[in-house]
């Protein structure tokens, strides 16, 4: 088909100006810090805080202060009243409701034309781009690529402005080179009725030719156990012969790649991460590393904040992208040309390498459990649950862990409730192993559990499988983007968790 190879040259030139911003990260970004600068000057927040006279980072750390959701939600609701010119220039007429599960209180992204099409287009164009030069003579547009969106209910605000998930607002308005290819139907991937919408996804793609997946993990493997069940089909590589790519994003897909092995038993078969969040598109795997290479040109100025020091906006230290250092956790400032000025995303990073800048999402600025001193953070849980998964040849759905506080002279725990598709074929030791692991990762938590002196072995608790999603259809959060927070610091969510079990199964 002509059009692959139209495609082809297009993306080869993208893959020059990629080739810039990874030989030149700190001039990119300083320039990009002027443009944008320059650009919301004359709004409401650039006068308020002069960025007339803004052309560095040491300025722009005296005179802007760093926000947080709760800052930023003033000029928000103003926006969706229909006033503009606050954040950004121009109007803003879409915003993403974040799909965040610890609270129950949305948050309202603003959504450009601007960041729609240079950060989260551009992203998914880059995404192909890559693949293409990493995987030469590929026919990707031979065929369909089905993009499993989240639960996409669009909510009018007026007649051309409004909020919805952020997969809702892209497929609303999808270029023509992207929206020729996709599939399933926008009446089917808008539907806000998840169960039925997996129904209807499979139903309606099961006789088509598709090339690639994209999606979240966990409900990705929903669709496919689906379409498997409908078709009697072994794997997906018997109904979908010519699948070849699969682009995740959204939790750690560690804990799912040996289901998806088995789901598409192909060697051929190609993983791709990508960090794209209502806030931005921040990054992609570009090498079979498991590391994401930073994106430095799509309108997001970035900044760092060491987490051994992060106070949350009344935060000091404060680093641009030339001061960060490889193996220290980052919690993920960002400027962006959707209009939030150095906000605090909740993500932690990693960098792994600074030439180029590639780096890791180690989990969340509040997920994490520290009830102890033992400061366990997401990236240790991933890592500690898949190792005992696999040694135990088991296979995890979801989990959650938490602490257990005791009183008195009693020690306290850690509590972890885990839905398995596969058990462990020995309970005792993938508890053992869990532990162990966690211990060889973490100094913190070994000292803390050196002979049991502060922390005992933790506590795992298995739950029926629909535990965690009728956990999220009980807080109204059942659907695609929406995850199980991995480690909370309170026991609110673990307790939600295990009554709905107990309401239908002993737990």
């Amino acid at each position: 088909m002509p059009f692959n190879s139209i495609f082809s040259w297009i993306i080869k030139k993208r893959i020059h100006q990629i080739e810039l911003f990874r030989k030149y990260p700190v001039e990119v970004q300083s320039e990009l810090l002027t443009k944008m600068m320059e650009s919301a000057a004359a709004t409401e927040f650039g006068n308020q805080f002069r960025f007339n006279g803004i052309r560095d980072h040491a300025k722009f750390k005296q005179e802007v202060p760093l926000q947080e959701y709760e800052h930023v939600k003033p000029f928000v609701d103003r926006l969706m009243n229909g006033e503009q010119n606050l954040l950004w220039p121009g109007e803003t007429k879409w915003f993403a409701k974040s799909s965040g599960t610890t609270t129950g209180r949305s948050k309202f992204i603003p959504v450009t034309r601007d960041s729609l099409m240079d950060c989260h287009y551009k992203g998914g164009k880059d995404l192909l781009a890559l693949y293409y030069h990493n995987y030469p003579n590929r026919k990707l547009y031979n065929g369909k690529h089905l993009i499993i969106g989240g639960s996409a209910q669009i909510n009018y605000l007026s007649n051309d402005s409004y909020f919805g998930d952020l997969s809702a607002i892209i497929v609303k308005n999808l270029p023509w080179w992207a929206e020729i290819r996709r599939t399933p139907s926008k009446e089917i991937a808008l539907m806000s009725e998840w169960e039925e919408k997996i129904e209807r996804m499979a139903q309606s793609t099961i006789e088509q030719d598709v090339y690639i997946l994209a999606g979240v993990p966990s409900w990705t493997m929903v669709l496919a156990n689906k379409i498997l069940e409908i078709t009697g089909k072994d794997n997906l590589k018997e109904v979908w012969p010519n699948l070849e790519l699969f682009m995740h994003g959204g939790v750690n897909f560690d804990p799912y790649r040996e289901q998806f092995q088995r789901l598409i038993p192909d060697s051929s078969m190609n993983y791709v991460e990508t960090y794209n969040a209502s806030e931005g598109f921040f990054g992609i795997q570009d090498t079979s590393e498991r590391e994401m290479l930073l994106m430095l040109d799509y309108g997001i100025y970035y900044e760092f904040i060491p987490m051994s020091s992060f106070q949350g906006a009344d935060s000091t230290d404060v680093f641009d992208i030339s001061e960060v250092e490889i193996g220290v956790n980052y919690a993920l400032i960002i400027s962006t040309n959707a209009g939030l000025w150095r906000y605090i995303t909740g993500d932690t990073v990693v960098f792994t390498s600074v030439s180029p800048y590639r780096f890791k999402i180690t989990g969340r600025t509040k997920s994490f459990i520290n009830a102890f001193g033992e400061e366990v953070i997401v990236e240790n849980a991933e890592q500690a649950i898949a190792h005992a998964a696999k040694k135990t040849e088991a296979v995890i759905r979801e989990y959650t862990a938490c602490p257990i506080y005791l009183s008195g002279l009693d020690r306290g725990a850690h509590e972890w409730a885990i839905e398995f598709i596969i058990q462990p074929n020995d309970a005792e030791r993938f508890q053992f192993l869990l532990d162990e692991k966690l211990r060889e990762l973490n100094s913190d938590y070994d000292a803390k559990r050196h002979k049991d002196m502060v922390l005992q072995a933790p506590v795992v608790r298995y739950l029926p499988q629909g535990s965690f999603d009728n956990w999220l259809k009980s807080i109204g959060k059942l659907g695609g983007q929406h995850k199980v927070p991995r480690l909370s610091n309170d026991r609110t969510i673990m307790d939600q968790v295990l009554q709905l079990a107990r309401n239908t199964h002993h737990v």
